[in-house]
């Protein structure tokens, strides 16, 4: 088996392809040791001491390296790690738990109104087939958060999370391609 290594636009971020399928629908994002302690791939990888954001996508596995990290020493204990995890076909999550699904804080999803259904339906259309892929392309993922008063609020992560360009990446590319399908769309922010 062999793991490619792809650079990312966030330094702090490397993304892992095994080959093979991760997830096989959506993202999870750990942010912290004790919410990687529900996947003993997380776990381990954050185990390393080294390692502040682990984001698993539909075929890639992005990691963040902590505040002066050295990734010549950190990459092949990661690559040993998710070798040793494919290779064994351990499971991803622990059995009996529901850490495979990702649903975000109800202090984080803004709401919508009703009356902007359609526009919604437009704004999700336009994140799920042309945002999302990109970004994951770039190791991270994007997750819509709300829509009011003309206002998209959306949320970064993995590797997009802290990147020095995700800002740019949402008011010159998102916010650009959203007001031009959208003309409702007058701004786009980070939630």
């Amino acid at each position: 088996m062999y793991i490619e290594t792809e650079t990312t636009p966030n330094p702090a971020t490397l993304k892992f392809l095994p080959g093979q399928a991760v997830m096989e629908t959506g993202t999870r994002e750990f942010a912290s040791p004790e919410v990687a302690e529900t996947s003993p791939l997380a776990d381990a990888l954050f185990g390393t001491g080294e390692v502040t954001n682990v984001l698993f996508g539909r075929d890639f596995v992005s990691v963040t390296a902590a505040p002066g990290a050295d990734w010549s020493a950190l990459k092949p204990q990661v690559v040993a790690i998710l070798l040793d995890h494919f290779i064994s076909q351990a499971p991803l999550f622990h059995p009996g738990s529901a850490a495979g699904i990702a649903v975000p804080p109800e202090d984080e999803d803004l709401g919508d109104d009703p009356a902007d259904a359609e526009i919604v339906a437009q704004i999700r259309d336009l994140i799920e087939t042309r945002v999302r892929p990109a970004v994951a392309g770039d190791g991270g993922d994007i997750q819509y958060r709300g829509f009011r008063q003309g206002v998209v609020y959306l949320s970064m992560q993995g590797a997009c999370s802290g990147c020095p360009s995700s800002t740019a990446t949402l008011k010159h590319g998102i916010e650009g391609l959203l007001k031009h399908y959208v003309p409702e769309v007058t701004e786009v922010r980070a939630a």
